[in-house]
C-alpha cells in the first residue's frame, strides 16, 4: 500500500513539473528572464515557506536550531541545482517542452539516482540504499532495469527531436509558430540541457544534506501523533533552505539578462496585460513548487532512494512529452517522427511500471 501511494504522489509531482511551463506560454509582452523571475519569486520565496508554515509547526525554529554547516551545504546544493533550473528554462526555450525536458530530466534522473547510491556504498548510513544493494537484491535489479529502460526511452525521444529539426530545416515547417521558430536552436539547446541535467541532480543531494531538519520535523510529528507512521510533509522544511540557494542563482542570472537585453523595461511597457501576466507567472511558479511538495510525500512512503528519484523524473519526462504532443509542438512533422516520439513515451511509461513494481518487492 505504501508503494502504491508513493507512486501516486510521484505521479502528482511529475504532473506538476511536466506541466508548469505551460502557463508561461500565456504571458504576453515580457521577455523570458522577466517572467521566469516573477514565477520564481512564487516557487522559491513565497510558496515554500507557506507550505512549511501550514504543515510543520515552528518550521522556522527547526531551521534556526540547525548547524551552520548543514544549512550551508544544503544551500550550496540548492545553488548548484539553481544553475540547473536556470538553464532548464533556456533548454526548454531552445528545444521545446518535449525534447528539452527529456534530455535535461533524463540526465538528472541518472545522476540523481546513482550518485547518492554510490556514495552510500562507501559511506553507509542506516536506511540509505547503496549501489551494491541495488545490484544484489531482486527489487533493486528491477529498479535499475527500469532506469535502463527509461534511458532508452530518452534516447528514442532525442532521436525524434533530431528528426524534427531536420524536417524543419528541409521543409521550413514551424511547429511552434513564428515567434518560437527563431528560438529553436538544437546545438545550443543540447549544450544548455546537458549542463542543466547534471546540475539539476543536485536537488536530490540538497535533500540529503538537509535531511537532519526533516528528521527533526518527523520526530516532532511522531511525538504529537504516536503510531501514525512517517510524516508526509517532513521535507517541507528542507525545501525552504534548498530553494534559497536556487533563488540566489536565478536572481543573479535573470538580473544579468535583464540588464544585457534591457528587458527591465518590461515592467513599465504599455499595452502589456500586467495582471494577466502576474497570474500566469504565479500559477507556473506554484506548479513548479508542487513537484517538490508531492515528491516529499512520495519519498516518505517509498524512501529517498533511487526508486523515488527515478519514478519522479520518469513521470515528469512522460508528462512533458505528452504535453509536447497536446500543444502541437510536433505539428507538421512526418508520421515517422510522430511514431518515434510516441514509442519513446511508451518506453518511458514501461520504465515507470518497472520501477514501481521493483519498489513493491521490498
Amino acid at each position: 500500500m505504501n508503494a502504491l501511494l508513493g507512486v501516486f504522489f510521484h505521479f502528482l509531482g511529475g504532473f506538476s513539473s511536466g506541466s508548469f511551463y505551460l502557463p508561461y506560454k500565456k504571458v504576453k509582452g515580457w521577455s523570458w528572464e522577466t517572467y521566469w523571475l516573477i514565477g520564481g519569486i512564487f516557487s522559491w520565496i513565497i510558496v515554500p515557506p507557506l507550505a512549511a508554515f501550514l504543515t510543520i509547526p515552528d518550521f522556522w525554529g527547526i531551521i534556526q536550531n540547525e548547524s551552520s554547516s548543514i544549512l550551508g551545504l544544503t544551500f550550496l546544493f540548492g545553488a548548484l541545482w539553481g544553475i540547473g533550473g536556470f538553464t532548464y528554462g533556456l533548454g526548454v526555450r531552445y528545444l521545446g517542452v518535449a525534447l528539452g525536458s527529456s534530455i535535461i530530466l533524463g540526465l538528472c534522473m541518472v545522476f540523481g539516482s546513482l550518485v547518492p547510491s554510490i556514495y552510500y556504498e562507501f559511506s553507509p548510513q542506516t536506511g540509505k540504499d547503496n549501489i551494491g544493494l541495488l545490484f544484489s537484491s531482486r527489487w533493486g535489479q528491477f529498479v535499475l532495469l527500469g532506469l535502463l529502460i527509461c534511458v532508452i526511452g530518452i534516447i528514442i525521444s532525442g532521436k525524434a527531436g533530431m528528426m524534427k529539426e531536420k524536417e524543419l530545416q528541409t521543409d521550413s515547417i514551424d511547429p511552434h509558430g513564428a515567434e518560437i521558430k527563431t528560438e529553436y536552436k538544437f546545438g545550443l539547446g543540447l549544450i544548455v540541457s546537458i549542463i542543466s541535467g547534471v546540475l539539476s541532480a543536485c536537488f536530490n543531494f540538497g535533500l540529503e544534506a538537509g535531511k537532519p531538519m526533516a528528521i527533526v520535523a518527523n520526530e516532532l510529528w511522531k511525538t504529537a501523533n504516536p503510531g501514525q507512521g512517517e510524516f508526509l510533509f517532513q521535507n517541507n522544511v528542507t525545501y525552504v533552505v534548498v530553494l534559497w540557494g536556487g533563488m540566489a542563482v536565478n536572481l543573479v542570472g535573470c538580473l544579468y539578462l535583464a540588464i544585457k537585453n534591457k528587458s527591465y523595461t518590461d515592467y513599465t511597457k504599455r499595452n502589456v496585460p500586467v495582471v494577466r501576466n502576474l497570474i500566469f507567472c504565479a500559477l507556473a511558479g506554484t506548479m513548479w513548487f508542487l513537484q517538490f511538495f508531492f515528491y516529499g510525500m512520495g519519498e516518505s512512503k517509498m524512501g529517498n532512494g533511487a526508486s523515488s528519484w527515478i519514478l519522479h523524473m520518469a513521470f515528469i519526462i512522460f508528462i512533458a512529452n505528452l504535453w509536447g504532443i497536446i500543444i502541437k509542438e510536433w505539428k507538421g512533422v512526418s508520421k515517422k517522427t510522430i511514431t518515434t516520439i510516441t514509442v519513446g513515451m511508451i518506453v518511458i511509461f514501461i520504465s515507470i511500471l518497472m520501477v514501481g513494481y521493483g519498489n513493491s518487492l521490498r
